[in-house]
């Protein structure tokens, strides 16, 4: 009588008792449970200290990144002038190509600004196109 199912329920669903066993079955062993502190996801570390000065703590893992900051904003420049060749040769790659915003730190203003003025300065071929143009003219 252990094999037969026991009915405890109104929905007609059969259930079978603590120790029976159904042919060609068995039971599975249960795996112990894990303690409840290790139940929950596990939480980000922060560092506990704080250069920003604001309340937002970063988390601690390998890299801290630092955040950037738009020089031109830093410096509180008007103008970006494409006579400045100095300043633009900062924010152009050995290639020639213009450095990205989140590489240099520049604020989206100031980004557009010195788009414009690399290309005025390359127009007046004060900074190469490409890095050829920087061979050839030895610059």
């Amino acid at each position: 009588m252990a094999n037969e199912p026991i009915s405890n329920n109104n929905f007609g669903e059969d259930r079978i008792a603590d120790g029976a066993v159904v042919e060609g079955q068995e039971r599975r062993p249960q795996r112990p449970r894990r303690p409840k502190e290790q139940q929950q996801p596990q939480r980000r570390q922060y560092s506990d200290s704080n250069q920003s000065g604001d309340d937002y703590q970063r988390p601690m893992g390998r890299f801290q990144a630092r955040r950037k900051i738009c020089s031109f904003c830093a410096d509180k420049v008007k103008r970006i002038g494409w006579k400045d060749v100095g300043i633009l040769r900062r924010y152009i790659n050995s290639n020639g190509t213009i450095r990205a915003r989140r590489k240099t730190g520049t604020c989206a203003r100031h980004q557009r600004r010195l788009a414009t003025a690399i290309k005025r300065a390359r127009h007046l071929a004060l900074i190469p196109f490409t890095e050829e143009h920087a061979r050839l003219s030895g610059r």
